[in-house]
């Protein structure tokens, strides 16, 4: 036996060993010389059993606490800002109640089984997203570090989210709130009220000016907005510490974060009905539009918002899963989590609209009461007859209902001369018809509401302590997905990596807090992630459908479950979900070329936002961004494809499974190679017992295969050697 390899002794139905040159072997499934020597297993012993005292483990594989601890986790990835600001105006947007048909339609189409798929291969194979789609085809390795890659660009703008609502959750222990009132100006003569704020209102001018400090175009940098710096280290350093210890740290950390939320929305909920003029914003809210239901852009917006709700192709997923143990219900957990993830979003959409209707009413009032002191001065100026206007009408508390009869009859009589009057229809209809979402909903239409709430500090306390943890659930997960590969991969120190990584991003992420930051984050949420994400789903569906095989996938789902799952899944993985994702994937490319290119700036002097295109310079950033994302999938395929990897190395580390274990041993793969197995010389190797059915294929090649029929469908892997005798195998 070598000197530099180290003797771990188990029993052999008891173990797997794979060394880094199989994980990252470009051997090619239709190569007949990799289907030569294969060790076939019936596992007589079912059981899982823990690594015996006294072994030499240096590193187990960590697993959960309990299933609630992950099942918590998984929520918390899925279910996040997008719940609270996206799905609301999708719903208001495309058709109010209707638009619930065409998202559940599409969840049970490609949002439970993409999920499912997911799990099961992360639980199944138990590795981060690189060693998942590298164990299923070495050429289709790319898909990891894509998703990856993909993960690193959501972090670095979506911990900004979290450092803005940090900034507000730090602003709301004061009452009043600091942008309940326009700020006043003096001067040497006279106070006058601050002109942005006055044009645009209190909310708005807070969050452009007071917090974002914004510049009006993507070019003018502006400098560091330092406020904001602080609250974007204080996000990264939150992250950080939760992570350092990978699910042993977030995953108790979940129990807060992932309820906390609910408790507030449910808190919101019953205060917000409490509320005048909730129930409009609610009646609104899902009346149904079945006539916009038909069109393929409501369709197209529900599919995108189904597949990135789940967190779909992030490799959080994958990572979270990859720590239960195999014998885990993983169809339970999809089917559960995607129910809780829906239900959430329809819980926010509910509270957001009560708290919207009643700053609905609120602003209806006030234009109801401007609109009748001007009719009162066009009364008294003659230009309107006393003669029109009803006898019970009292304008001293004239009600919203009896203001728009008189705005009816007024609008009549003077059909003329109407538009010279300046009345207004004061609609409640109308100001809830204004669709907003993100940073629009939560930073101003939501704050402005909770400033007419009693205890408005509380409540912006509460909602913005949400948001962060919220923010910080789906960051747990987005992180894990780049994390966790990584260590599994190439066996670095989860908390060195940690820290790093999160130094990294904050350091990129300092262009986010820039006073043009908030364009920053507007062009990597619309280039960064959604193509990209969609070509890594497509791969990873056809990679276990087509590469691996769908039969033998519901095979291993079948032993892993302990029954076999339904042939609904069958021909959603086989037929259904891939043709929908490539429809997708078309229509977004479609969309994507339709609508220009650019963002919203916020122009000072004019106190509102206006269109502007991309500069050249941001236009070469965007498509950087989507090449860059998905690069690593043709780089990995044409590495694999020409053998420009030498895997001849004796020098290479090797992984040991144990039951889901994951023990890293130094081996020379150019020694013995029974010392992959046993540490032994051949004399030494003793006669196992496999169980009741054990054959080797064809023997003269030392190309290593899988085999097909092992308790998890993974098989044992061992080296050849054709010096044994027969009788030891």
């Amino acid at each position: 036996m070598p000197k530099n390899s180290k003797v771990v002794k188990r029993d052999l139905d008891d173990e797997v060993i794979e060394s880094v040159k199989d994980l990252l072997s470009n051997e090619d499934s239709s190569d007949d010389a990799f289907k030569k020597s294969e060790l076939m297993v019936d596992d007589q012993e079912e059981k899982d059993v823990d690594v015996e005292e006294g072994s030499d483990v240096e590193d187990e594989r960590p697993a959960w606490n309990s299933k609630l601890q992950y099942i918590l986790a998984q929520v918390g990835f899925s279910v996040g800002l997008g719940n609270v600001w996206r799905f609301p105006y999708l719903c208001q947007k495309n058709g109010g109640g209707a638009y619930l048909v065409p998202y559940l339609i599409l969840l049970l189409i490609i949002g439970i089984p993409l999920f499912f798929l997911e799990l099961a291969v992360g639980q199944r194979i138990r590795r981060g997203s690189i060693g998942v789609w590298n164990y299923i085809s070495p050429k289709l390795g790319g898909i990891g570090f894509a998703s990856c890659v993909v993960c690193f660009f959501v972090a670095l703008y979506y911990n900004v989210i979290i450092g803005w609502s940090l900034f507000y959750f730090s602003q709301s222990f004061q009452h009043p709130l600091p942008w309940d009132q326009c700020p006043l100006v003096k001067n040497a003569s006279h106070t006058f009220v601050e002109p942005e704020c006055e044009k645009s209102s209190a909310t708005t001018y807070y969050w452009y000016r007071e917090a974002l400090n914004i510049s009006s175009s993507l070019s003018e940098s502006g400098g560091l907005n330092w406020k904001m710096t602080i609250c974007l280290l204080a996000a990264w350093v939150m992250v950080c510490l939760a992570m350092i210890k990978g699910i042993q740290s977030s995953g108790k950390i979940m129990y807060f974060s992932s309820l906390f939320p609910y408790v507030v929305l449910l808190c919101f909920l019953i205060r917000g009905l409490l509320l005048n003029g909730s129930v409009d914003g609610i009646r609104h809210m899902f009346t149904p539009k079945l006539e916009i239901m038909l069109e393929p852009k409501v369709w197209r917006e529900a599919a995108t918002q189904v597949f990135f709700a789940l967190g779909l192709g992030f490799g959080g997923v994958i990572a979270f899963s990859s720590y239960n143990k195999r014998d885990n219900n993983c169809h339970f957990d999809a089917v559960l989590v995607s129910f809780i993830n829906f239900f959430t979003s329809v819980l926010a959409t509910l509270v957001v609209f009560a708290v919207l209707g009643f700053k609905a009413n609120i602003i209806n009032e006030k234009c109801v009461t401007q609109n009748s002191e001007k009719i009162l001065k066009l009364l008294k100026m003659g230009n309107l007859s006393q003669d029109m206007i009803p006898h019970h009408i009292n304008f001293s508390s004239i009600t919203a209902e009896d203001y728009n009869l008189v705005y009816d009859i007024i609008q009549k009589v003077k059909e003329e001369q109407f538009d010279s009057l300046g009345l207004k229809s004061c609609q409640i209809e109308d100001e809830l018809d204004k669709a907003v979402q993100g940073t629009g909903l939560a930073f101003i239409a939501f704050t402005e509401a909770m400033t007419h709430f009693p205890a408005s500090p509380f409540w912006s306390v509460m909602f913005f302590l949400m948001l962060v943890n919220l923010g910080l659930g789906s960051m747990f997960g987005t992180i894990e997905g780049i994390i966790t590969p990584i260590v599994d991969t190439f066996k670095v120190r989860k908390e060195i990596l940690t820290v790093i990584c999160c130094l990294v991003a904050f350091f990129i992420g300092l262009i986010f807090v820039q006073r043009s930051g908030n364009y920053f984050v507007t062009m990597f949420d619309d280039y960064s992630a959604t193509l990209p994400l969609l070509i890594v789903v497509i791969l990873e569906n056809i990679a276990v459908i087509r590469i691996y095989g769908i039969d033998k996938f519901m095979e291993d789902l079948k032993d892993m479950l302990g029954f076999s799952p339904s042939q609904y899944y069958y021909y959603m993985w086989k037929y259904v979900s891939p043709f929908v994702l490539l429809c997708l994937l078309v229509a977004s490319i479609v969309q994507m070329g339709l609508s220009p290119p650019g963002y919203n700036a916020w122009i000072e002097d004019m106190a509102m936002e206006e269109f502007h295109s991309y500069p050249t310079w941001g236009m070469i950033v965007c498509i950087s961004l989507m090449v860059l994302a998905i690069l690593p999938v043709p780089i990995v395929y044409m590495v694999r494809r020409c053998n420009l990897i030498d895997d001849s190395s004796g020098s290479l580390a090797s992984v040991s499974y144990k039951r889901g274990r994951i023990i890293k041993e130094p081996v020379n793969l150019e020694g013995d190679n029974t010392s992959l197995i046993h540490g032994k010389s051949p004399s030494e190797v003793p006669s196992p017992n496999f169980g009741k059915n054990i054959y080797r294929k064809q023997t003269g090649s030392p190309t290593l295969d899988t085999a097909p029929n092992g308790r998890y469908g993974i098989g044992y892997l061992m080296a050849d050697m054709p010096d044994m005798p027969e009788s030891d195998l």
